[in-house]
């Protein structure tokens, strides 16, 4: 068994994600489910139910009429995006801080993941006319890796962070002290969770530096928007803002005046989207 494979077998020992995530991932799988039976699994978390609604009539969508019953939220918000919302609603509280540390903050780095979903999607919807969902979805979870780091082996993951300085690479640290990284159990984390091979692959790949991936790829949208996060300051450690592979710094001088709008725009996209993953 792989280092990675460990880290993630003890942290399911610790940690399950919530049945409701694990259902609505299957239905998702599923070509023959209805939005019936999707109102179905959500009524069995009321947490979640109260977030479903109040998402649906929040500034995020900006609907003229009150949505009241969980029939019509989840008719109006679709089956992609009703599995982020419970994935993201299922993260948010394993990103709870349980230890303090100058190094490494939980609350930041959901921070960090959540600044990067929302311009992931902006990047799929803007730059690249497709559809956002799968890459808001991807940028929740790209770094949960070092979530499980954090909480099956605090002390050595700590020392990685607090290893880390500008210039020197955090995979290479985790790899030092850890024997692996949070690229290839977050991966694994998404094989295990059914998650699209698209997503997989970028969690994987969101800190190759070299390829033929296109910047259009789930992996080139990904590591665009942690790009442009992190000179906003949403970085997941100190000081830390990954270098752009070559292809994608072209990409982006080639489109600089829509990305220019895009960055403009991502404080307030992020204000409207509070209720998808704030408090």
């Amino acid at each position: 068994m792989s280092k990675a494979k460990k880290f993630l077998k003890k942290f399911k020992d610790i940690k399950t994600l919530p049945h409701v995530v694990t259902s609505l991932s299957r239905l998702i799988a599923d070509d023959n489910s209805t939005m019936k039976d999707f109102e179905e699994v959500i009524k069995m978390d009321p947490i979640l139910v109260v977030r479903l609604l109040r998402l649906v009539n929040s500034p995020f969508y900006g609907l003229a009429q009150r949505v009241d019953s969980i029939g019509r939220a989840v008719a109006y918000l679709g089956m992609k995006n009703l599995h982020n919302l419970a994935v993201t609603h299922a993260l948010k509280n394993i990103f709870e801080d349980q230890r303090k540390s100058p190094a490494f903050s939980r609350k930041k780095l959901w921070l960090h993941c959540a600044a990067v979903s929302i311009c992931a999607k902006m990047i799929a919807e803007r730059i690249f006319g497709t559809n956002g969902d799968d890459a808001y979805l991807c940028g929740i979870l790209h770094d949960f890796g070092l979530i499980i780091e954090s909480q099956v082996a605090p002390d050595k993951f700590l020392t990685a962070c607090e290893a880390y300085k500008p210039g020197v690479s955090l995979i290479d640290l985790e790899q030092e002290y850890l024997g692996t990284d949070h690229c290839d159990i977050g991966y694994l984390m998404a094989v295990d969770w059914d998650m699209p091979a698209t997503i997989q692959e970028a969690i994987r790949d969101h800190h190759r530096e070299s390829g033929d991936y296109a910047p259009d790829s789930l992996t080139g949208i990904i590591q665009i928007a942690e790009y442009i996060t992190g000179q906003l300051g949403y970085t997941a450690l100190a000081d830390f803002n990954p270098e752009l592979p070559s292809h994608l710094i072209s990409h982006m001088q080639e489109n600089m005046d829509e990305y220019q709008v895009l960055i403009e725009d991502l404080p307030e996209e992020m204000s409207n989207a509070q209720d998808l993953y704030g408090g």
